[in-house]
């Protein structure tokens, strides 16, 4: 008999697992708070995406939320989805993101509200495609904001939102979580820095993270 894996019911089963994992994670590494930030999946012509007001240690395999990225229409599940809703399908019908990330980092969050990007201080700002932007401030949950949003992500794939927190996106979830990490990581590590009196911080040249991101493209195990 030839295994032909698992079906679509299977498929979105497992996905939704590893999405409910991936949010109880941002709770565990202190990158949101109580039920803030959401994350959302592509899985076929779906978005799998954290239903709004829910904490994600109460969220089981019946808790599933899909909706179709084409219009926002819910297809699945009986709880609402996620307030940011309209900058999570953004993502999705601009890019070829597979997964989203939307937290309220404190590191992040701050730095959102002190400059309009973020200072190039370690090289891991060319995997997230160059010096990552600022998004200005909107309502939360509005298009306005998913349009500011969309228009900071230009060309990278990760956003600061003024007084609001972060989104990253990726091929998998992994990445888009990882990428996550990585600008909190990053916002820390340039407060720390800039918070110490009488220097400044030294920042890397485009050449530099060019050269960075070339790397980079190589980096991990290869098959």
């Amino acid at each position: 008999m030839t295994d032909r894996g698992p079906g679509p019911a299977e498929e979105m089963a497992e996905a939704w697992d590893a999405l409910v994992a991936a949010a109880r994670r941002t709770v565990t590494d202190g990158l949101v708070v109580g039920t803030s930030g959401n994350v959302s999946m592509r899985v076929g012509g779906l978005v799998l995406v954290t239903p709004t007001g829910v904490p994600y240690d109460r969220l089981g395999p019946d808790d599933l939320v899909a909706v179709d990225p084409a219009d926002g229409r819910q297809v699945a599940g009986e709880l609402r989805p996620t307030s940011e809703l309209p900058m999570h399908l953004a993502v999705y019908r601009h890019t070829g993101a597979t997964a989203v990330v939307h937290t309220h980092a404190v590191h992040a969050t701050a730095v959102s509200t002190l400059v309009p990007e973020l200072p190039p201080v370690h090289y891991m700002t060319a995997a997230l495609g160059g010096t990552v932007r600022v998004a200005p401030y909107a309502t939360y949950g509005s298009q306005e904001l998913a349009d500011n949003m969309l228009h900071a992500l230009r060309d990278r794939t990760g956003v600061l939102l003024q007084n609001h927190g972060t989104l990253t996106y990726g091929d998998t979830l992994d990445q888009a979580y990882d990428r996550t990490a990585q600008l909190e990581w990053m916002c820390r590590l340039w407060l720390t820095a800039a918070s110490v009196p009488g220097r400044t911080p030294s920042l890397l040249s485009a050449g530099r993270l060019a050269e960075a991101a070339e790397r980079l493209r190589g980096y991990g195990q290869r098959n």
